[in-house]
């Protein structure tokens, strides 16, 4: 097999000044970590490859210094576009002490950006990312002052603002899969998620690039399942093989993950009865029968641990942004991928359809909200974090719920049954006269009509003609001490303000002391039945 190669052959093929693009997502998932580390280690050893562009559209590694991390060296890269950099702090502080260029793009954007490049057009054409900080008439997506380049355009399309990001070649894809092919071909049977791996690999092919791929194992030509096969030999220029390689961080290889089997899902475990909990109860409670969800990670996730608690995990269908359909959210380092899933589509195939409207309701985090609905997520204190997919959804979905504590900082709480207290709260608050980045644009949303609510353990807000409203207080809270004398800006207060429901703030669960809590998932089910 002429492409077989070392380590060490396949990564001397990446050039000083090159633009690389890694294919990989957060948790292990498509990390080709045995290349990673060759590139570190000859960086490290001969001071080569250097002043590198690093593309990511995902967040890449696990915490630890892993997969971004392995790249995060002073004069190894140059510049860095990233769709969500969480996953390497080292990288991060490269952008805080002005080492490196940074930019941060919504993933979203990134991934149809491959297909764009492929295509040889000069970019993406969106309002996604308008009024946020990835508009040029606010950070542009620069993430440091060493960013200097324009990589968005505000333009007018037909009498409509929109943003242009541009198109730019792609010198080496480094991707993974689990098998080869004598000629070259990888197929993907293991792997939890497909990705942009397709769309990489033909951006940096008719870029006059190189890909280079790892895999698990290698397979006699001809016999691959031609369905599995993502990226054709012809667009591979090297191959490295890892045996020892795992699908996820947690785990050699989960089947239930690519749906080769089907794990019971009804012992998915409750969430321990706390802050996190009374959050997610609340925010479970705008769910719709049918509805098709995305939750994001963090408190957020919480919302399918309560649904199958409630009993009402197969009402509604989950749809992750990493191209799964169906099935339960992975979570923590994992999250990404679904157990049991009923489709895996490609990353730039899910966001097409997210991008168009088709997502029905999002649940995402919030680390700051101010009074006009803005929300920030991606630059929190001094730690980069970037947006993922956040601002792709936040701003395309029909409703959005952005679920979180009330204060930032740990908050502990006295629940006896009947409501709460507050035995001491967090440091610094969360709903602010301004915040500092914006992640998802309160006017934005108030334009296109979107449903918009905040759920907290002990308030909900709701965006309302372009303001924050105060709409529900959990029992035992006091108004004034609790919520307005802990926000820096007034909300308005609905006329008919409500006490959020008494089952939230109980051990057991919600349908035992209120069993008409979720009656219309009950009632959907009967018609389904009746239409059938």
């Amino acid at each position: 097999m002429d492409k077989l190669c070392s380590v060490d052959q396949a990564v001397s093929l990446i050039k000083n000044y090159d633009t690389v693009n890694i294919v990989a997502s957060g948790g292990g998932y498509q990390d080709a970590d045995l290349i990673y580390r060759g590139v570190e280690a000859r960086f490290l050893e001969t001071g080569e490859p250097n002043n590198l562009t690093l593309v990511h559209v995902t967040g890449v590694g696990s915490g630890d210094e892993t997969g971004l991390g392995r790249f995060a060296h002073k004069g190894l890269i140059k510049k860095v576009i990233g769709g969500h950099w969480f996953w390497s702090k080292n990288m991060g502080q490269l952008a805080l002490d002005e080492e490196i260029e940074a930019y941060n793009l919504p993933q979203g954007v990134m991934t149809l950006l491959m297909r764009e490049i492929a295509a040889g057009r000069p970019g993406l054409l969106t309002t996604v990312g308008m009024n946020t900080f990835i508009d040029p008439r606010q950070d542009g997506g620069r993430l440091n002052k060493k960013a200097h380049e324009s990589l968005v355009e505000l333009v007018d399309f037909q009498g409509r603002e929109m943003l242009l990001y541009k198109s730019f070649p792609i010198d080496v894809s480094i991707v993974r899969g689990t098998t080869a092919d004598e000629d070259g071909n990888i197929s993907v049977e293991q792997e939890g998620l497909d990705l942009h791996l397709l769309a990489a690999a033909q951006a940096t092919y008719n870029s006059g690039g190189i890909v280079i791929a790892q895999v698990k194992r290698i397979a006699k030509k001809g016999t691959l399942d031609p369905r599995l096969v993502r990226v054709p030999a012809h667009m591979v220029k090297a191959v490295v093989v890892d045996p020892d390689q795992w699908q996820t961080w947690e785990s050699e290889y989960n089947p239930s993950l690519t749906g080769e089997i089907k794990v019971p899902l009804d012992h998915i475990n409750a969430l321990d009865f706390g802050i996190r909990k009374l959050v997610a109860r609340r925010a479970a409670l705008e769910l719709r029968p049918g509805a098709l969800v995305n939750l994001g990670i963090g408190i957020a996730d919480g919302v399918a641990n309560v649904a199958a608690e409630e009993g009402i995990i197969h009402d509604f269908v989950f749809s992750i942004e990493m191209g799964v359909v169906g099935g339960v959210p992975t979570k923590g380092i994992v999250f990404g991928a679904a157990w049991n899933p009923e489709c895996m589509m490609s990353m730039p195939s899910q966001f097409d359809f997210y991008h168009g409207g088709g997502l029905d309701m999002a649940f995402l985090g919030m680390g700051e909200v101010d009074a006009v609905g803005n929300v920030n997520v991606s630059k929190l204190g001094k730690r980069v974090t970037g947006t993922g997919g956040f601002v792709d959804i936040s701003q395309t979905a029909k409703t959005v719920v952005f679920c979180g504590t009330f204060m930032n900082g740990e908050t502990c709480l006295d629940i006896d049954g009947t409501g709460i207290s507050i035995v001491k709260d967090g440091h610094t608050q969360k709903f602010r006269k301004e915040v500092q980045q914006i992640t998802f644009s309160g006017e934005f949303a108030t334009k296109k009509g979107q449903q918009v609510v905040f759920v907290t353990e002990r308030a909900v807000f709701k965006l309302q003609n372009g303001k924050v409203v105060l709409t529900e207080i959990a029992p035992g809270i006091d108004l004034q001490r609790d919520v307005l004398g802990q926000m820096e800006f007034v909300p308005e207060i609905a006329p008919d303000l409500a006490t959020m429901d008494a089952a939230i703030y109980k051990p057991e669960r919600m349908v035992e002391n209120s069993p008409a809590i979720f009656r219309h998932f009950g009632e959907r089910r009967q018609q389904l039945r009746e239409g059938a």
